[in-house]
């Protein structure tokens, strides 16, 4: 599949109008939502939770649903990949967004309130974006560095700017005798997830502690969200943290090594990280988790990525909600609702097989 290709499927299926209780005034817009002949109108209110990184993209899928069913609320609360499954699973809200899928021994331990018993969940990877290792660091704007060496600032075992290990890699630039400040998630969080998978799969014999959601150790800085982390890089000379590529926009961020390249973050590069890696096996039709290969050396690739998932079941206990989950993951994953996102938050369209993909899983829900 080409990632960077969209491509809408179908006609657009119940679409319904989404106003984000938390954060309503940043919506996004510009886009034509389908017309009210396109699909039923619905009404009601549909309650979601999860994802800080998938937050700008919400938004921007808010615009696209409005417009079609001005009767329904959609109320997203943007508390974190772990807060969001565990309301998901609580019955507390009928969809989560969520920076990784639940795990296999996770869906068969259970419970899903929401979700008819024994029913199958439907993930689908609907926000696929870079996740930035950005810095502070006056008088320095640009770095190259490789998997080892992002490794031991985060383990704590690289300390000073000016070390060795990073010198090496960055000829010319000069670094100065300060010591580094790693801030990290102080949440459970899915951009923490996909951060230290990365790090254990490039660089497991320095990174020690495994693809973990809540940070292991105590070295550096804690903050609470993207946002937290973004405003403790920038409040600080030193500072070096990782957070979604969307709200980064004002920090300089390291360009890593893959293969013999130094890749920048960019939405083309997690595109190209996705197409090189599979689905997970051993799943429901309707669960679209894939297996990130972090140790890509496909040209462009940017292995620093996450995606994002929209999350729901398959058969709810309460028809009503099965409709308005199927209407607003229906826009979500529709090429205007994908353009949107990507104008929005700098993120990768899905690809037209992966839309396809997601389009039949969706379709499922009942």
């Amino acid at each position: 599949m080409k990632i960077s290709r969209i491509a809408q499927l179908g006609a657009v299926a119940a679409i319904a109008a989404l106003t984000l209780s938390a954060c309503a005034s940043n919506e996004a817009g510009g886009t034509t939502s389908p017309s009210a002949s396109d699909a039923p109108v619905l009404a009601g209110t549909l309650n979601g939770s999860g994802a800080t990184s998938q937050q700008v993209a919400v938004q921007a899928w808010t615009a696209e649903f409005q417009g079609a069913n001005p009767d329904v609320t959609v109320n997203y609360d943007p508390q974190g990949s772990g807060t969001g499954r565990e309301s998901f699973q609580s019955g507390a809200v009928q969809f989560a967004g969520s920076d990784r899928a639940f795990k296999a021994e996770e869906i068969e331990a259970g419970p899903f309130d929401a979700c008819v018993e024994g029913s199958d969940l439907v993930e689908i990877p609907a926000y696929v974006s870079p996740i930035a290792i950005a810095f502070n660091l006056e008088g320095v704007d640009s770095l190259d560095l490789d998997p080892a060496t992002i490794a031991g600032i985060f383990a704590g075992t690289i300390t000073n700017w000016n070390d060795p290990a990073i010198a090496a890699t960055n000829d010319g630039v000069t670094l100065p005798d300060l010591a580094i400040t790693p801030v990290h998630r102080s949440d459970k969080s899915g951009t923490t997830a996909n951060f230290t998978d990365y790090l254990a799969q490039t660089a497991e014999s320095v990174w020690t502690y495994g693809s973990v959601e809540e940070w292991p150790i105590q070295a550096g800085e804690a903050a609470q969200g993207t946002s937290g982390v973004v405003n403790a890089i920038k409040g600080g000379n030193g500072t070096i943290g990782y957070a979604d590529h969307s709200q980064t926009a004002d920090l300089s961020s390291v360009n890593v090594q893959v293969g013999e390249e130094w890749v920048e973050p960019s939405a083309d590069g997690a595109a190209i990280a996705l197409d090189a890696s599979p689905l997970a096996e051993g799943r429901a039709s309707t669960d679209l988790a894939f297996e990130i290969d972090r140790t890509t050396t496909e040209a462009g690739a940017y292995p620093v990525m996450l995606v994002s998932y929209l999350i729901g079941c398959v058969e709810y206990a309460d028809p009503a909600a099965a409709a308005l989950v199927k209407g607003f993951f229906t826009t979500a994953i529709s090429e205007a609702g994908q353009q949107a996102a990507a104008e929005a938050a700098g993120s990768a369209p899905i690809s037209a097989t992966l839309a396809e993909q997601s389009q039949a899983a969706v379709d499922a829900i009942k």
